[in-house]
């Protein structure tokens, strides 16, 4: 365990300057706190913060980030507050360790939950003061260098969990040497065997290829030299997780990969990157397609580099990586580099938004996702966001946009701006009309094609790639949805209110609001358009005197009622053509399956334009429409505060088919079914489905269900199949 002496020196050997006292303070304060905990391993738990402070001290962090990283499990692990370690060692470093600490107060329903809103917790903090994710690094850092100690059931969450979200954000926030060893840690414990063997063969290769390494080092460092370029040229062995990811994405094995080893070329100057790509150019044939300019359109992690590969000395594929020593710096790590901290400016104000585009991501991130999403969908937009192989597209003004590999136009549009996306029905890319799923590639134009008023559908959520995307679609298809339900309850309502003979206003319904239990008008709308709330519950919340004049369904005792209902003469139904009693606007319109209101069919028979027709409330679904024949409606007997009435409102030439089923029995011979469609394709129908069923040798059931402009049409059909030899018996199903 570190001592603490030891501690102040790692400290005082990049920064002289350091507070001894306030990092002695932290020591004794953190050891006494911690006490005999131990940790699996046996040790004590307090060797944990100073490894973790270790860590810290290679990136050439600041004093109170040292001292927060000591301090980081003490609000969690022990019995210290934060007001105490507020009066001991300032708020500064007292919001750094709330931050690092973990929600376990609160009941979560899944542990996905709980892990989402803990992730949730740590991004803010993160956003208020990135120094927080530096500590969080380096704590998972070192609990995966001992994660061999842990129950194995716990060693695949804790490494899963790395690979799935920490290493991703070290890689995002451009710590890619703490990325590395992230990654090669989990896919240690994830998949043991594939990580001995990957381990086994680049030793094998490692040794084979010795000489060959060291000959392209000379050589390339004398080739540059002869330019009067000055360089530092390294040869480097790829990853085992790095090796065994391309062997997954391009299914190939490991004979068959030719960049195994990579070297790096640091230089002077950005001049000195690109008249060193020439060298190598003109030297060596380049690989083609392998050449990218991180320089001119760096990587939102602020990575800046160029890539290049060439067929090198010994007919051997050399990947290249050409970069300034501050380059390599801020590649290695990342925002960690920046100049704030070495400076002693360790605050997480504008200076560093100003210079690391890396924390600008994070930002916005944390501004689109903490908001109205669950813990698991959170958890869920915020992992798409971390997987980055990225691909560089611009808008027709030439903003840059840098968007994950795999991208559509609609990722693109939501990346633009949500109110682009959720408005974009087409894409132009390079100029030329192309659909809206189509794969971005780099240096593609995309120009978005707008309409006002369009909503995106629900099934673009599955088709996107980028969390912020999915996030908007699923926040604009719940307001969508919000809307439809709204405007049903709002409808059923005036309705209600003019049956009871009584005024109904929006402001007459706020003050009622308090009695529903509800915090805004737009929470009843949908309320009762949900079905989770009744429209008498209402007008008695607005008219407490009123009482609702119904006879119970016990005075009826000489009949079940309408279509074998008990009770029915409990109920009024409207009839398209017909007033009624109150007169025809107390029927709610029902235009299809399209309009502004969650309306859908009965499911065993559908309904069509022409049948009398009557609406079923089902909570969460809205309105089924049934015909009013249809045995279904039995089941609703009890329950008559469902009951709606409605009415067709389909205008003269609308062009919505509606659902319909007919049952025939046929005759078994070759071409009875061709007959059949037939007659329905040329009375323009549709066939949606068919189910046959062979109820004797001679004789086959058939049951069709068929797309039908209104009842006429619908007649049609079934009259055309009736005069056919080879159909016996037709009839309308109304289940």
């Amino acid at each position: 365990m570190m001592r603490q002496y030891e501690l102040v020196e790692r400290v005082k050997r990049y920064h002289p300057d350091a507070d001894e006292a306030l990092l002695d303070r932290a020591y004794v304060y953190a050891m006494r706190a911690h006490g005999q905990q131990k940790r699996a391993s046996g040790d004590l738990f307090f060797s944990h913060p100073l490894e973790v402070a270790a860590i810290l001290t290679d990136l050439r962090l600041d004093d109170s980030t040292i001292v927060a990283a000591v301090l980081h499990d003490t609000i969690e692990d022990t019995d210290a507050t934060r007001e105490e370690i507020d009066h001991m060692f300032g708020q500064e470093i007292g919001a750094l360790v709330e931050g690092l600490t973990k929600i376990k107060k609160l009941d979560f329903v899944s542990k996905k939950a709980k892990q989402g809103e803990n992730f949730r917790k740590l991004l803010l903090a993160i956003a208020a003061d990135v120094r927080v994710l530096l500590v969080k690094l380096a704590d998972r850092l070192h609990n995966m260098r001992t994660l061999h100690y842990v129950a194995p059931e716990k060693r695949l969450r804790v490494a899963e969990e790395t690979l799935e979200i920490y290493a991703p954000l070290a890689g995002r926030m451009g710590i890619q040497e703490m990325r590395d060893e992230l990654e090669d840690l989990s896919f240690r414990y994830l998949k043991p065997e594939a990580y001995e063997t990957i381990t086994r063969r680049l030793e094998e290769v490692a040794q084979r290829n010795g000489p060959l390494i060291d000959t392209i080092e000379r050589d390339l460092a004398t080739r540059l030299a002869e330019r009067g370029i000055a360089a530092k040229v390294t040869g480097r062995r790829k990853r085992p997780y790095s090796i065994w990811r391309k062997m997954e994405r391009k299914s190939v094995a490991f004979e068959q990969l030719s960049d195994i080893f990579g070297f790096r070329v640091l230089v002077d100057s950005i001049d000195d990157c690109y008249r060193a790509l020439g060298v190598v150019h003109t030297t060596w044939p380049m690989v083609p397609g392998r050449y990218k300019d991180y320089i001119s359109t760096p990587k939102q992690n602020d990575y800046r580099s160029i890539h290049t590969t060439v067929i090198g000395p010994g007919h051997q594929r050399v990947e290249l990586q050409i970069r300034t020593a501050e380059m390599h710096e801020i590649a290695e790590y990342g925002i960690a580099a920046h100049a704030l901290y070495k400076d002693g400016r360790t605050g997480a104000g504008g200076t560093l938004m100003n210079e690391s585009r890396a924390y600008q991501w994070l930002r916005r991130t944390v501004d689109l996702l903490a908001e109205g999403d669950s813990p698991e969908e959170f958890l869920e937009h915020t992992k798409l966001e971390l997987f980055h192989d990225q691909v560089f597209c611009f808008t027709p003004k030439g903003r840059l946009i840098a968007l994950p590999r795999g991208a559509t136009p609609i990722d693109f549009a939501y990346a633009v701006h949500t109110d682009v996306g959720n408005t974009a029905v087409g894409a132009k890319i390079n100029g030329r009309i192309a659909p809206l799923l189509s794969e971005l590639q780099n240096g593609d134009e995309v120009e978005i094609v707008r309409a006002e008023g369009q909503v995106p559908p629900a099934a673009w959520e599955s088709l996107v790639v980028t969390g912020k995307a999915r996030a908007a679609i699923r926040r604009a298809t719940r307001s969508a949805v919000r809307r439809q339900y709204a405007g049903l309850g709002r409808q059923i309502l005036e309705r209600a209110f003019e049956r009871a003979g009584k005024a109904f206003s929006d402001d007459k319904l706020k003050a009622a609001l308090p009695r529903l239990a509800r915090q805004s008008i737009d929470d009843v709308l949908a309320a009762v358009g949900r079905g989770e709330m009744f429209s008498g519950d209402v007008v008695q919340a607005i008219y407490p005197e009123y009482r609702e004049d119904r006879r119970p369904s016990s005075d009826s005792t000489n009949g079940v009622g309408w279509f074998d209902i008990k009770g029915g003469d409990n109920l009024r139904f409207k009839v398209p053509g017909t007033g009624g009693e109150e007169g025809p606007s107390c029927a709610i319109p029902i235009r299809g399956l399209n309009g502004d209101l969650p309306v859908r069919f009965a499911p065993e028979g559908g309904a069509v334009p022409g049948d009398r027709i009557v609406g079923i409330l089902t909570p969460g679904e809205g309105i089924t429409i049934y015909p009013i024949q249809s045995p279904s409606l039995a089941a609703f007997e009890d329950a008559p505060d469902r009951w709606l009435d409605v009415r067709w409102a389909v205008e003269d030439g609308n062009r919505q088919r509606f659902p319909a089923r007919i049952a025939l029995n046929s005759i078994n011979e070759p071409g009875t079914l061709a007959t059949v469609a037939q007659v329905i394709a040329e009375h323009d129908g549709n066939i949606d489905n068919v189910i046959m069923r062979r109820r004797t040798p001679d004789f086959t059931d058939l049951t069709i269900d068929v797309s039908v402009w209104d009842l006429k049409h619908l007649n049609a059909i079934i009259s055309e199949l009736r005069a056919k030899r080879v159909v016996s018996k037709v009839t309308r199903v109304t289940g």
